[in-house]
């Protein structure tokens, strides 16, 4: 029986992406879902570009200690969660860890309300 193919097939060591420019691939796609998502005339939204995780002297001390808030709950609940899925002798561990993450988590909290708002 004759294959139709070379056993392995041939194949070419060059990637057809290798010559591609993001940028310029990264312009095309936004002006293809402009052209399709906004309609006519329609004025483009200015959107902020300041990010909560490039931390800067821009930010207030009552929205970087309502995101530490949030952080620390977050990461308390995977702890809890993820603790009812291991063993025994690891869970004691990981429910210490959930538990001193409350203790953060509340003294973030203390922070917050006693925090002094500007008039």
């Amino acid at each position: 029986m004759i294959k139709p193919t070379p056993n392995p097939p041939e194949t070419d060591a060059t990637s057809p992406y290798e010559s591609l420019d993001s940028k310029k691939l990264h312009e095309a796609a936004d002006r293809a879902l402009d052209h399709y998502l906004c309609p006519p005339g329609a004025t483009a939204i200015q959107r902020k570009t300041r990010s909560m995780y490039a931390v800067t002297a821009d930010f207030k001390n009552e929205e970087l200690l309502a995101d530490a808030c949030e952080t620390l709950a977050s990461a308390r609940t995977i702890a809890n969660d993820f603790a009812h899925l291991i063993p025994a002798s690891q869970r004691r561990t990981l429910l210490g860890i959930a538990q001193l993450i409350m203790l953060g988590e509340l003294a973030v909290n203390r922070a917050l309300d006693n925090l002094q708002l500007p008039q």
